[in-house]
């Protein structure tokens, strides 16, 4: 079972959703506890779009140290252009 990435103690609250009747009433079929799929599903979620985050911000670090590493080495383009 992999680590949660939320406060499982935390309190809860109760939330109105607006959720499609059928999926609803096929899971009520299979769990009895729908919070508790649903509350999993989002962590899920928000783990997910976390690391999706992250990757791009990664990405984007990367690219800047390429290009800094360019400038470094032969100037910017943009130096033969200056009127500076």
């Amino acid at each position: 079972m992999k680590p949660r990435t939320f406060n499982s103690e935390a309190r809860k609250r109760p939330v109105n959703l607006t959720l499609n009747e059928d999926p609803v009433v096929q899971l009520r079929g299979l769990t009895n506890n729908l919070s508790g799929v649903v509350e999993s599903l989002l962590a899920d979620y928000v783990e997910h779009e976390h690391r999706q985050r992250m990757a791009r911000a990664g990405t984007l670090e990367a690219t800047i140290s390429l290009w800094d590493a360019f400038n470094a080495g032969h100037g910017s383009f943009a130096d033969e252009y200056s009127t500076l």
